[in-house]
């Protein structure tokens, strides 16, 4: 899908959207502007949601966060696992980018630990056969929702992480832009 297209269709979807929300960042049914095969994420990091497609114009929107500047997710995927309460380890990069932050977890965490920021769940995105180390994932900080704030990964709070959940499969499609 061209840019200009899904932007397009993003605008819509905005635009769809009820205009007195309790929460711009709760899981709305949104219309986009053209059809969009069913099955399939789509990740808006500048305005910071995740679409399902759901067929036709139709899709589900969730606010996430994402990772900071020069440090996000784009291009296409695939989700080739999936992993409720799954355990965490940083990576060499985020162990070596901030020390102090991600040094004292080198070891990892355990699935369900208070400080494991994969939070209910996570789906792990691959390309070409290989481990991008980006997820997309529940978080323990539902407050940073709508920034850009992360090593990467894509954050969803953890209730709408566990409806992505049991929404998609190993082999879904994501495309970040």
């Amino acid at each position: 899908m061209k840019r200009r297209h899904f932007l397009a269709g993003v605008g819509a979807a905005m635009l769809s959207t009820p205009a007195i929300a309790s929460n711009i960042w709760q899981r709305h049914l949104v219309t986009m502007a053209r059809p969009l095969a069913a099955g399939q994420i789509h990740v808006d990091t500048d305005q910071r949601f995740l679409y399902l497609t759901l067929g036709g114009h139709q899709a589900l929107r969730y606010g996430v966060s994402v990772g900071a500047e020069g440090r996000q997710f784009h291009g296409t995927a695939v989700i080739a696992r999936k992993a409720v309460k799954p355990s965490w380890v940083p990576t060499r990069n985020m162990i070596r980018m901030e020390p102090s932050v991600y040094g004292p977890f080198a070891g990892g965490l355990p699935g369900g630990h208070p400080h494991n920021p994969l939070g209910a769940a996570a789906l792990y995105l691959h390309r070409n056969g290989r481990d991008t180390l980006y997820r997309i994932h529940g978080t323990q900080q539902p407050d940073r929702i709508g920034q850009a704030f992360s090593s990467g990964c894509v954050r969803l709070e953890n209730a709408d992480m566990l409806d992505l959940y049991a929404r998609v499969s190993v082999g879904t499609v994501v495309q970040a832009t």
